[in-house]
């Protein structure tokens, strides 16, 4: 049979019993919904971080004041820790 040369598929986190096709996909898109959670928490670090990084450059030139960096860094990782506490209350919604 040339299909006993491929491997087996990982099976989702939450681990279905066999045979159970409707636990398997929702299982699937859980684990689907939380890499698409992770990647939009790294790009608001990503968005963070540059915006800090402009301002920064902005008040080393004289045209942003030091307090502008300050409040930007407190904001920003106010807005990180916010944005990852929703993420993880929503993984448990699944």
């Amino acid at each position: 049979m040339p299909q006993a040369d491929l491997p087996t598929a990982v099976a989702p986190s939450t681990a279905p019993d066999e045979g159970d096709w409707i636990a398997l996909i929702s299982g699937y898109i859980k684990d689907g919904a939380l890499v698409i959670g992770l990647a939009v928490a790294a790009v608001g670090f990503l968005w963070v971080a540059y915006v800090g990084f402009a301002k920064f450059n902005e008040a080393r030139q004289g045209k942003a004041e030091w307090a502008e960096v300050g409040v930007l860094a407190v904001v920003g990782a106010v807005v990180l820790i916010f944005a990852s506490y929703l993420l993880t209350e929503a993984s448990k919604i699944f």
